[in-house]
């Protein structure tokens, strides 16, 4: 299978190796063609976000005007904070160039003269051999006005690279354009969305850096080609980050719609021990998990996993054994995301702080029956009701653990607890009275 995100060909991160391999030449082909040839190559293509919403690139470029007096813009999302995904430094590392690449032909294509790579404050390693690549490519006259001249056009487009500051909430594409503005990371309400009102009011391309890395290989070998590849509703290869209890974690690219099975026993090495697979995260914390008795024949792609009651999100597939306290792992996972909470709508930022009291009293022996339905509860009314993803990203954890892992959480609760009673008299404070006995 040919890879095309991550190339075993060494040394791919210099610019001579890369131009040595064909790098920007695809760039020439696409200044020779219209914008919306371009647009419309992508979106026969099948190409779709590979940060997590999976929607069509082709489609969300086309959303962008035709004609506008304001500058347009692309943002290129490397925040990359989802627990459980690593794929995106790998191409900062590996492959920036053809990052590049992509960006220009897309910049090209949506006609922005301005891009920002927005990529996480803890990636300082990456965030130099990215601006390393940068650094090349302007002083080859690959990027900005010199580009004019090298590749004989009148476009040009000038990247900069923004550090973030550490804020899981700036990977949602409104938060991240608050972060470019100077201004603190919180999500703003749709409608506009930012191709019509983004960056300081003006129309605004978010595209993730892996599907960004795709896009020279489509206009160079043909929309044709790479819907060809995988699964035909979510053509390509993907990224998939293994991690957990795995034998052989990392990044694999492969084709989508390969078989989750495969993913952990043929190329992940399986399960140290040989231990059985008791749950699966397939695509990033925040995804609802899988039933290690439920895996066989699930595929990893959009649809396949939609069909399973899950989703695809960063295709960062957490694997957890049998012997894991999956109590412990839904609090961990749920003190991120409330940790994480910009605290601008309520329902999150209560929610979240409610979710992991119940979740820490559960893990401490002290929880109730009843507390697993409050969970439930909880989940459901943090859900939908939220400006940005971040709701359900805290809720459909705890709302699919608990229901497709019950059993594992009654074991651990009580039918009845004595919880101690705050506000008593001095001689009556050290008692205690069941819960049964508490009038509602």
């Amino acid at each position: 299978m040919e890879k095309i995100v991550l190339p075993d060909i060494k040394d791919l991160h210099l610019i001579d190796v890369y131009s040595q391999n064909g790098g920007y030449t695809t760039i020439k082909k696409a200044f020779g063609q219209s914008p919306d040839d371009i647009i419309d190559q992508v979106k026969k293509s099948g190409l779709r976000g590979r940060g997590g919403a999976a929607f069509s690139a082709g489609l969300k470029w086309s959303f962008m005007p035709k004609t506008s007096d304001k500058p347009k813009y692309l943002c290129v999302n490397g925040d990359e904070s989802e627990p459980g995904s690593f794929k995106d430094r790998q191409i900062f590392e590996f492959n920036p160039h053809q990052l590049i690449e992509g960006i220009l032909i897309t910049a090209f294509a949506i006609g922005a003269k301005i891009t920002y790579i927005y990529i996480r404050g803890e990636y300082h390693k990456w965030i130099k051999l990215m601006q390393k690549a940068l650094d090349d490519a302007y002083t080859r006259g690959l990027i900005g006005e010199k580009m004019k001249e090298t590749f004989g056009t009148d476009f040009s487009c000038e990247i900069y690279i923004h550090k973030g500051a550490g804020a899981y909430i700036c990977g949602e594409e409104s938060s991240l354009m608050n972060s470019i503005e100077g201004k603190r990371g919180y999500p703003r309400v749709k409608p506009p969305f930012p191709a019509q009102n983004g960056l300081w009011g003006c129309p605004t391309t978010i595209n993730n850096v892996e599907t960004i890395t795709n896009v020279p290989a489509i206009i160079n070998k043909g929309w044709e080609w790479f819907s060809k590849i995988g699964e035909p509703k979510h053509p390509g290869t993907i990224l998939y980050g293994l991690s957990g209890h795995i034998n052989n974690p990392g990044i694999y690219e492969l084709p989508s719609g390969t078989l989750l099975t495969d993913l952990i026993y043929k190329y992940g090495g399986g399960v140290p021990g040989n231990k059985k697979v008791l749950c699966v995260i397939p695509g990033g914390s925040s995804m609802p998990p899988i039933r290690g008795d439920q895996i066989e024949g699930v595929k990893m792609d959009a649809e396949s996993l939609k069909a399973v009651g899950s989703a695809i999100g960063t295709a960062g597939v957490m694997v957890m054994d049998e012997d894991t306290d999956l109590v412990k792992v839904l609090a961990r996972i749920t003190k991120f995301y409330y940790h994480e909470s910009c605290g601008q709508c309520t329902p999150c930022r209560e929610g979240t702080g409610w979710m992991l009291k119940i979740l820490n009293r559960i893990v401490r022996g002290e929880g109730s029956k009843a507390d697993i339905d409050l969970l439930i509860s909880v989940a459901n009314n943090i859900e939908g009701n939220t400006i940005c993803a971040l709701g359900e990203a805290a809720a459909w954890p705890v709302k699919y653990m608990v229901q497709r892992f019950r059993d594992y959480f009654e074991a651990r609760v009580k039918d009845t607890v004595d919880l101690p009673i705050a506000n008593k008299v001095h001689s009556m404070r050290h008692t205690a009275i069941p819960v049964a006995d508490i009038k509602h």
